[in-house]
């Protein structure tokens, strides 16, 4: 059998993922208030049609351990099967008429033969012509109180308004790379299949959230690589780059390394790897960094293994948070003009250029916050070294002690610059600037912007005169 109905989870508990839909519809059963409808919406893999199936064994099982099918009784087994005379599967793709929804207003006046719903799953439900959701919308208002339909569907969109405010509605996220690692691993235990850690990460990284796609991906190296399977046949197969090798391009991005960028897509692209995939991916391991600077590495909402997870705390420290979310909207608009270039090694190699740029040069915001301290008086710099000649703005000191509760005096000393005997005699001095080449050539803000780490003076343009 193959991995995906092998480890298709039968109860609740085994559900990966989507906790706030399981959740929900155990305190449904609890509470005994089923609705009349459910409707289910979410990418390929992610547990629809599973969800759907335990529901309905929940609700019909005959000795339910709890809220929990048994999953042994008459009705689970024939539910599990597909065989239920109580539970109708319809697969709206195929069947998507008047005619085929015929069927189930028909039948609807019938009570059960053996269990206590008579349930209709319809799976990928958006298909069903307007005609068909019409003829089956008063069935599906006032349905009699044996009667459950529960919806399953890729495309919410395109169900209509007045169905969709019939039911309840769940929408299903995609499963998190390090739930889908975890899961190949039980997988791989139960079938002594000996898979590295980084193969099983490449595996949930190429299932993009699905977990069917991973299983099927795992049993297809199993197939190719027997019971032994290494991070290089995962990416042998699936045309991914090393997590090491698109971390260490990360890397080359935050410090402004251009070389070490040029020379690793070269790498990529020499190797056949898939580019579009890369920059998804490049997207997705700045994103976690965005969240982890925000919320810390015990967030949940990091989708990251804990390996990732250490590599990702040492690149945060001493980068600037809007430096990363600048890099990542780069990134996503990259990965919008991926969908119509015909050169696709070179948008992502510009591209990525010009997120290291943004990681190493200083912006308008920091310029500008450096000229309004030292309009304060309030900046202290180090020497900095222009060239040949070395220009240093001394430190200006200026200490608050308090003598009382109601008295405070501001001390305040005069520096010399280094090569000339100016003396500041105005603790705020006042920076009159007339024209572009002033503000280039003034000495103190020369200083000030050479001692910010990372900062480049590019240009400065005038004001246009209206």
């Amino acid at each position: 059998m193959a991995l995906p109905l092998k480890y298709r989870p039968m109860t609740f508990d085994d559900v990966v993922g989507q906790e706030h839909v399981v959740r929900t519809l155990r305190h449904a059963i609890e509470s005994k208030r089923i609705a009349n409808a459910y409707l289910f919406i979410g990418p390929r893999g992610i547990g629809k049609t599973t969800l759907s199936r335990i529901f309905a064994k929940a609700l019909n099982c005959l000795s339910p351990n709890g809220v929990e099918p048994c999953g042994k009784c008459q009705n689970c087994l024939e539910i599990a099967a597909g065989r239920s005379l109580d539970v109708t599967e319809l697969d709206a793709a195929s069947h998507n008429k008047v005619e085929d929804v015929k069927p189930i207003i028909d039948s609807v006046e019938f009570k059960p033969a053996n269990s206590r719903f008579k349930i209709f799953i319809i799976d990928e439900c958006h298909m069903l012509s307007n005609a068909a959701w019409n003829a089956l919308l008063k069935t599906l208002e006032e349905p009699p109180s044996h009667v459950r339909f529960i919806f399953a569907t890729t495309e919410g969109d395109k169900v209509l308004a007045t169905i969709i405010s019939r039911c309840q509605r769940f929408d299903l996220r995609r499963i998190q790379t390090n739930d889908i690692v975890s899961r190949l691993k039980h997988v791989c235990r139960n079938e002594g299949v000996k898979a590295e850690d980084d193969a099983l990460l490449a595996i949930a990284r190429g299932a993009e959230g699905g977990m069917r796609d991973a299983l099927s991906s795992l049993d297809q190296l199993i197939s190719f690589k027997g019971d032994t399977v290494t991070e290089e046949d995962a990416l042998g197969v699936f045309g991914l780059v090393s997590r090491g090798a698109l971390e260490g391009l990360a890397a080359a991005i935050l410090k402004g390394d251009v070389a070490t960028i040029l020379k690793s897509i070269e790498m990529f692209d020499s190797a056949g790897k898939n580019m579009r995939r890369i920059s998804g991916e490049l997207l997705a391991h700045f994103r976690n960094l965005v969240v982890l600077q925000a919320l810390g590495p015990d967030s949940k909402s990091l989708e990251a293994t804990p390996d990732q997870i250490q590599v990702l705390v040492e690149q945060a420290k001493g980068v600037d948070p809007g430096r990363v979310f600048r890099i990542c909207d780069q990134l996503a608009d990259m990965e919008d003009k991926l969908r119509y270039v015909l050169s696709v090694r070179t948008l992502i190699e510009m591209s990525l250029i010009r997120a290291s740029r943004i990681a190493t040069t200083a912006t308008v915001e920091e310029l500008m916050k450096a000229v309004r301290e030292l309009r304060k008086g309030a900046v202290g710099s180090s020497r900095a070294e222009l060239g040949s000649d070395r220009v240093g703005l001394e430190t200006i000191n200026e200490s608050n002690k308090t003598i009382n509760e109601s008295n405070k005096t501001i001390n305040e000393s005069n520096k010399t610059l280094n090569d000339s005997n100016l003396t500041l005699k105005d603790p705020k001095p006042k920076m009159d600037f007339s024209s572009r080449s002033d503000i280039l050539d003034d000495p103190k803000l020369n200083a000030i912007f050479k001692a910010i780490p990372g900062a480049t003076v590019t240009d400065i343009k005038e004001a246009r005169q209206v």
